[in-house]
């Protein structure tokens, strides 16, 4: 008997300040419900909604602001697993089944994580080349080949 995984369709984006492309650093955000942990902003697709509708919605609920403009998009959906102690709360899902964006903060964007329902305590910008050092370990592979697309692009 075998038991079919549940991936829940999301969004997630690699945040790029305002002065992208000159220097290119990327936002992160530390977790308020998980110790330690560093990702980039991300959230569930509502079903009926668009994808880019879901990716502009996210990050106002997640950053306090939607002032940004795409300047890439991962061309397929990628997923990964939750670890087991993560699973357990995500119920009946297994997993994320993701759609990335390069996005580019707008120069008015004011980033703010005191949102209706705060995910983050706290964010920062930094190096491509130091981004996967920050961040969690069960998404490093996937961050990893969505940075490698970017990069490949000349993008990142």
């Amino acid at each position: 008997m075998s038991i079919k995984s549940e991936y829940r369709p999301n969004v997630a984006m690699i945040i790029v300040s305002e002065n992208y492309p000159d220097k290119k650093e990327i936002f992160i955000a530390q977790r308020n419900d998980l110790q330690d942990i560093w990702q980039f902003p991300q959230g569930g697709i509502d079903k009926g909604e668009e994808v880019q509708e879901a990716l502009f919605r996210e990050m106002e609920e997640e950053i306090g602001t939607k002032e940004a403009v795409i300047v890439g998009e991962y061309p397929e959906w990628i997923s990964y697993d939750f670890p087991s102690k993560i699973a357990e709360r995500m119920k009946p899902y297994t997993g994320q089944r993701q759609r990335y964006f390069l996005m580019k903060l707008s120069k008015d964007a004011k980033i703010n994580l005191a949102t209706e329902h705060p995910e983050f305590m706290a964010h920062k910008f930094v190096s491509v080349t130091d981004v996967l050092n920050h961040t969690a370990h069960f998404k490093k592979p996937v961050y990893e080949t969505v940075l490698n697309y970017f990069k490949n692009e000349g993008l990142l």
